[in-house]
């Protein structure tokens, strides 16, 4: 869904390890440029609230939104910027948002991850990161008895929120009902800064994917060919008529949970393993060793998305802000719907 073109390169008789990976890379691109700008406007005191950044899930959640297309049904969480930009989202909406525009899609209100564009199908993420997964089997559920056909419902969790209550329910109704459903969690090692073997007693998370009646499969969160292909051939799997799907990626978050955490908790020889390399920089390094493009061309490719990022902030932060006085409040499906019936 993104509408952007891939990186052009001089270099065209060379064959990319995915027919997406220089769409994939860019978007991984714009969002490490992006969210280091929103790490600097939080410590500088130009961010109220948190800022949660996807350092080093980038190619996870880049698959994820590449891999669905138009009336399918996307649940991001916190560390997926990548994901939503992947699967449409104009840089402007989490510009506006985490900067308490008036103008962006929560009308600066309610936090700063809360955002969502339900009528394209990426559905508003709930803090109670396991109910994101019931809400998508709901809503795959509704289009099942509208009659609509040929539709896919993805979730994405972190190994935290896979152990919730509401995340089993959901995972469960899911196989009992058939839904063409994926999930993809990211095993980033800790959830805020409790470790795996506090969290769950199984070997592998992947494990619980038979018991539930899933189609269980793992993946090296680092690699953005193999989270393209294993991500994407998931999807098809579940479109086909396929049991629900179950993808475990395996990385490490490479900051804190978030931009107040200095995740002082990591071990230090925890980032010396593969899971724990920087999945941009692998990207980047695949594409010069291959000659997709040349140095100065990624060079090219930073400083025009280091454009397109300040100009989103920059029309963010001249955006009016909201006058709780006089504003607005009702939800925006309920003007949606009052403009419909006017």
């Amino acid at each position: 869904m993104l509408q952007t073109a891939e990186p052009e390169s001089k270099n065209k008789t060379k064959t990319p390890p995915h027919p997406k990976y220089l769409e994939a890379f860019r978007v991984m691109l714009q969002t490490r440029i992006f969210e280091d700008k929103l790490g600097a406007l939080y410590r500088g005191g130009m961010i109220v609230g948190g800022v949660y950044l996807g350092r080093g899930q980038e190619a996870v959640s880049t698959a994820c939104g590449l891999s669905l297309r138009k009336g399918d049904i996307f649940a991001p969480l916190i560390r997926d910027q990548a994901g939503r930009a992947a699967f449409g989202e104009p840089l402007l909406d989490p510009a506006r948002t985490y900067l308490g525009s008036k103008m962006g899609p929560m009308r600066g209100r309610d936090g700063n991850i809360h955002r969502g564009r339900p009528q394209s199908g990426q559905l508003a993420m709930i803090s109670h990161l396991g109910a994101m997964i019931p809400v998508v089997v709901g809503t795959l559920m509704a289009k099942r008895w509208r009659g609509e056909k040929d539709f896919v419902g993805m979730a994405t969790i972190g190994e935290g929120g896979m152990q919730t209550g509401a995340s089993h329910e959901g995972i469960n109704i899911a196989a009992v009902e058939k839904v063409p459903f994926v999930l993809v969690a990211t095993n980033n090692r800790f959830a805020y800064s409790t470790p795996n073997d506090r969290q769950f007693g199984c070997v592998d998370l992947i494990d619980r994917a038979a018991a539930y009646g899933y189609d269980g499969h793992t993946v090296d969160g680092t690699d953005l060919t193999a989270c393209l292909e294993v991500i994407g051939n998931a999807v098809e799997r579940a479109r086909a008529g396929g049991a629900p799907q179950m993808v475990v990626a395996n990385v490490l978050r490479l900051a804190g949970h978030g931009e107040h955490d200095d995740a002082s908790y990591v071990p230090p020889e925890m980032r010396g393993e593969s899971y724990a390399r920087d999945s941009v920089k692998v990207a980047e390094e695949l594409i010069l060793e291959q000659e997709l493009m040349t140095a100065d061309e990624i060079r090219q490719l930073r400083e025009e998305i280091a454009a397109e990022v300040n100009d989103a902030i920059n029309t963010a932060q001249t955006d009016p802000s909201p006058r709780a006085s006089e504003d607005d409040w009702r939800a925006m499906a309920q003007i949606d719907l009052v403009d419909q019936l006017s």
